[in-house]
């Protein structure tokens, strides 16, 4: 599902129209990005949560706004196609999905053995 974007014509224009976007879906209509709603509906705050640290990456948006529509564009059909084949938990959008990742931790053999209690001889005389 996917409307026709509609290129606005000034910066002004295209500012305006992204502060009416509310919704995934509203982003995607208007980008003309094709998707699956249900991929959307489990997926919607992730997907747009994704978009914003690809946007964050940029150096430098382009100044003419068919330049900054299109990479906007791109971006948000990038962040959608992450969730198309894989999930929230996978992809780790949110903070709270990398709290328990493993950590690695080294721990000597002599630390280890410092551990064990102390072996009693058994030589009673």
């Amino acid at each position: 599902m996917s409307e026709t974007p509609a290129e606005p014509m000034t910066m002004d224009e295209f500012e305006c129209d992204l502060d009416e976007l509310e919704s995934a879906e509203d982003f995607l209509n208007y980008f003309g990005v094709p998707f699956e709603p249900a991929i959307v509906h489990v997926n919607r705050l992730h997907i747009l949560q994704r978009f914003h640290d690809y946007l964050d990456e940029i150096e430098e948006e382009p100044d003419s706004v068919r330049a900054r529509f299109a990479l906007y564009a791109d971006l948000l059909r990038g962040a959608y196609r992450d969730f198309v084949g894989s999930d929230a938990r996978t992809e780790k959008v949110f903070r709270v999905f990398r709290m328990n990742e493993p950590r690695q931790v080294n721990v000597s053999l002599g630390d280890l053995l410092d551990q064990l209690p102390a072996r009693a001889d058994s030589h009673a005389t």
